[in-house]
């Protein structure tokens, strides 16, 4: 019999525990909170009602703990300005002045529509927030040179597991989760799938930087391996393009990418008080657009607080042009970086600056994709398409297909077998949006830590509810200018930003940014204590039909396990006052005190602690039983499409791309 263990165990490893809630406490809570009628129907808020508990009036008090509701009248904090002091004259907070696209310099640290739209929304809609991760990681062996084995067979098939799966490289694993209502069990499900792909392995572990680890030369990068089918062919395929194009040492680059979505109930509420009258799929999606374009403005704030990537090995820029300074033995690096990951070393193409991507709405973005899809490119086209019948890329355009284009996130739609995803969004809308910019955490045992995630949350959502300015001809270029600014030099004293009429400080625009999304987390926060609330009152009903012993109390309100969204910003505030706390200060740091400076060295004792205490915290029989089922599964669909198909994969490969 295997030892119960805390849920949130493998998330971190012991010593980067501090300040980390336990997911079990999360589960602990739920099961054991009294009925609200047990509780006192009067509390004293922090702005001096007596009637914190009353919700006579509806206005929640951000002055006030959650879940106290305010029959005072809103409290707005020091940095906030009341509703109704704003108005259309002034600067929006996060760049632009409202119905403007000209993304004017930060103003007032508030934003009467986010208001507006966050009080419209009921509790039980902001519990259904929708999660969901995608985790890269390398696969290297014992010394930290790059795996030239094929991918491990106890994973089932790459093609066809909807779980495990390899991106770029046959060597680069790719994990999935499912969709979560939870921050903490979207990442309990990853650390699962870390504990069974961690049983797999062997010899080998997965690597915890986004910075690869020593590269042999470029040949020898395996390119990700999928079966003889056509979609498994065009995979391949796709790939090989990829390594003409760009090569492959940039491929093996990994990160975290975190999806997003509201719940269908959700949307209702914050439709009926647009006044658009339109189609519900259209004003969908054109929301989700305006999320994209908030995001895509403010985006270099993840970059400074969850970059850590501010250090490569040698081999990874092995004859070619850069600007790093050396350090250590085998590694270059900036001393101010974040995520070399996000600048011009990372994911980056001359090519793609071509092209003029519009993100004001979902038309005018397909448009440009389309437009990209169908251009020749002289220099792919001087690759060639394919030598015989073995092919160099899918086409010869500037884009072999849509997820070729390079962002820091994307709109997205679930896609059936053989679908464009251009196709799937123009007759199905956006469905949620993929967040790209996030950094394997090499301190967190599955790459991503629960207060990284609940800040995300804050942030999307922030995003999603905020004023946001169309896209001018120079929003996109000005993002991206302060996009590679803070990944190059983000912890740089006195780092001086761009924004529409002059430039900003970058703490001082983080600060504003995060005095705005304070409204976002407290509605969190109390929104998932009422959650608590009502499932301890369903709780409580059903211990009392089947007498059985009264649970433990309910935490007090406002302590800490009704603020993890509000922790997260408070993190984040302090990481703004003290880039030593950012982890790209911090992995600067560990190397050099611990490692003489090598990023080899850093990340592969890193990879080995993660691997340690994960096998240390092992699947039950039960659930190692699902992932091989899975696993099993997969290889059976992928034997299945070997053997059924007929079609030429170059008629395949044409009508595929005919599609757009």
């Amino acid at each position: 019999m295997r030892a119960s263990r805390c849920a949130h165990q493998p998330l971190i490893i012991p010593e980067t525990r501090t300040g980390v809630r336990a997911a079990g406490v999360v589960k602990e809570r739920t099961a054991g909170l009294p009925d609200k009628a047990t509780r006192p129907a009067v509390g004293v808020t922090s702005c001096g009602s007596s009637r914190g508990l009353a919700r006579a009036s509806g206005a929640f008090c951000y002055a006030c703990p959650p879940p106290f509701l305010c029959t005072a009248g809103p409290r707005w904090p020091p940095t906030l300005a009341r509703r109704d002091q704003i108005t259309n004259d002034a600067p929006s907070a996060l760049g632009a002045a409202p119905n403007s696209s000209a993304g004017a310099l930060p103003g007032p640290s508030n934003d009467g529509l986010l208001i507006d739209r966050l009080e419209r929304i009921p509790s039980a809609a902001l519990t259904g927030l929708a999660r969901g991760i995608e985790k890269e990681g390398l696969r290297v062996d014992c010394d930290g040179a790059l795996s030239q084995s094929s991918h491990p067979r106890a994973l089932g098939s790459p093609l066809t597991n909807a779980r495990i799966t390899t991106d770029f490289s046959e060597s680069q694993l790719e994990l999935v989760t499912g969709v979560h209502p939870s921050a903490a069990e979207c990442l309990g499900e990853l650390a699962d799938i870390h504990r069974f792909v961690m049983a797999g392995l062997e010899d080998e572990v997965m690597w915890a930087s986004s910075m690869p680890c020593r590269l042999p030369e470029e040949a020898l990068i395996p390119i990700g391996r999928y079966g003889t089918s056509n979609i498994a062919r065009s995979k391949t395929v796709y790939r090989i393009g990829l390594g003409h194009r760009y090569g492959r040492r940039m491929q093996t680059i990994s990160g975290v990418h975190y999806n997003f979505s509201l719940p269908d109930h959700f949307w209702p509420q914050l439709i009926a008080g647009e006044n658009d009258g339109g189609d519900p799929q259209v004003v969908r999606s054109r929301l989700y657009f305006s999320l994209i374009r908030n995001f895509r403005r403010w985006s270099w704030l993840l970059l400074y607080l969850f970059g850590a990537s501010p250090a490569v090995n040698r081999s990874f820029v092995a004859d070619r042009a850069h600007r790093l300074e050396p350090l250590g033995h085998d590694s270059f690096h900036l001393p101010f970086a974040t995520s070399l990951r996000m600048g011009r070393l990372g994911y980056q193409s001359d090519a793609q600056a071509s092209i003029a991507v519009n993100f004001n709405d979902l038309s005018e973005y397909a448009a440009a994709l389309r437009r990209a899809l169908h251009q020749p490119w002289p220099e792919y086209e001087r690759i060639g398409l394919r030598d015989g019948d073995n092919y160099r890329q899918l086409s010869t355009s500037l884009l072999q297909i849509e997820n070729e284009f390079y962002g820091v996130i994307r709109p997205k739609r679930r896609i059936r077998t053989g679908e464009r995803a251009l196709r799937a969004l123009g007759e199905r809308g956006v469905e949620y949006v993929e967040a790209r910019c996030l950094d394997l955490d090499p301190f967190a045992a599955i790459g991503i830590a629960e207060p990284t995630a609940r800040f995300m949350d804050v942030f999307l959502l922030g995003c999603l509810l905020a004023d946001s300015p169309g896209d001018a001809a120079e929003s996109p270029l000005r993002a991206s200018r302060n996009q590679h600014a803070v990944a190059e030099r983000g912890r740089e004293p006195g780092l001086q930003l761009e924004s529409g009429n002059g430039s900003i400080g970058l703490r001082q625009w983080g600060e504003r940014i995060v005095a705005l999304l304070r409204p976002v987390a407290a509605r969190l926060d109390q929104a998932e204590a009422e959650a608590a609330n009502a499932a301890n009152a369903a709780a409580a009903e059903r211990g009392s039909r089947h007498r059985l012993p009264p649970m433990a109390p309910l935490p007090a309100a406002g302590s800490a396990v009704w603020r993890n969204h509000a922790s997260a910003l408070d993190a984040a505030a302090a990481a703004l006052d003290d880039p030593e706390q950012t982890a790209s200060a911090r992995v600067l740091a560990q190397m050099v005190s611990d490692h003489d400076g090598s990023h080899q060295s850093f990340a592969l004792a890193q990879s080995q602690r993660h691997r340690d205490w994960l096998r240390a915290t092992p699947l039950s029989d039960e659930r190692l039983a699902e992932f091989r089922a899975l696993a099993a599964e997969s290889d059976r669909k992928r034997q299945r499409l070997d053997s059924e198909e007929r079609e030429p994969f170059e008629s395949f490969r044409k009508r595929y791309l005919a599609q757009v």
